[in-house]
């Protein structure tokens, strides 16, 4: 996907983004493969694949929930910082945190934020279930963001407690989502969600199936969840 045809598409949706903002997303592109060389961030650095596959796919988040507000928003396990960032670049209003396992990705990141002039955005080096036991920021986010994370079960268990009760939880997915929710119906429940709605669709140019699921929140997450550090992933609830 090149530029304008990225720039087309957004606009296809209504999202038009000015130069400044188009600036920005080369800058990040640029940034990426310097820091890749370096660090592994990502195993895709080619920049048509970049703008479709990370970019894009990203700003995909946006088809399906409206971002104009000044939303308070949490990306859990973001990596170099999808979806978050692309957001971010083109929704200046969010107020995003980032919360990542891995130190070097948080320089990264900060980093990034300072090259690309954004504010209101705040990186944390940090494991999803000591997070969101953290009372400065479980329930106070409106929308909890996951991309390519951990299975619908897992995913649900550590971005869940991070959702403010009437908020949403977005989980962005590849293929093969119909057994992980069958698997993770249980868990969304006990931990306060509900399923609001699946959407399917493809990107535009290698036709890859992506899945955007949104889970309201609708009750307040016991508080023994989430459980400590690794347990998630080991012992999925169920």
């Amino acid at each position: 996907m090149d530029v304008s045809t990225f720039q087309d598409k957004l606009k296809e949706q209504g999202i038009e983004l000015t130069k400044e903002q188009l600036d920005q997303f080369e800058k990040y592109w640029e940034i990426l493969v310097e820091w890749n060389e370096k660090m592994n961030l990502t195993a895709i650095t080619d920049k048509e694949e970049v703008y479709e596959k990370h970019f894009y796919d990203s700003l995909t988040a946006a088809f399906y929930h409206d971002f104009r507000e000044p939303l308070r928003i949490c990306d859990v396990g973001a990596g170099a910082g999808f979806p978050s960032i692309p957001l971010k670049i083109a929704f200046p209003q969010l107020k995003v945190t980032i919360v990542d396992s891995l130190k070097k990705r948080i320089s990264f990141l900060n980093h990034l934020a300072s090259e690309l002039g954004l504010s209101d955005v705040a990186f944390y080096h940090d494991r999803a279930e000591n997070f969101g036991k953290n009372g400065k920021f479980r329930e106070k986010y409106d929308l909890v963001l996951g991309r390519a994370v951990a299975r619908m079960s897992v995913l649900s268990e550590l971005c869940l407690p991070l959702v403010k009760k009437g908020g949403i939880l977005m989980a962005m997915k590849g293929p093969n989502l119909e057994e992980e929710m069958e698997t993770a119906a249980s868990a969304i429940s006990i931990l306060g969600g509900d399923v609001q709605e699946t959407h399917t669709f493809y990107l535009p140019g290698d036709q890859a199936e992506r899945n955007i699921v949104l889970i309201d929140k609708r009750r307040k997450t016991p508080s023994k969840y989430p459980r400590k550090a690794g347990t998630p992933s080991k012992s999925p609830l169920s």
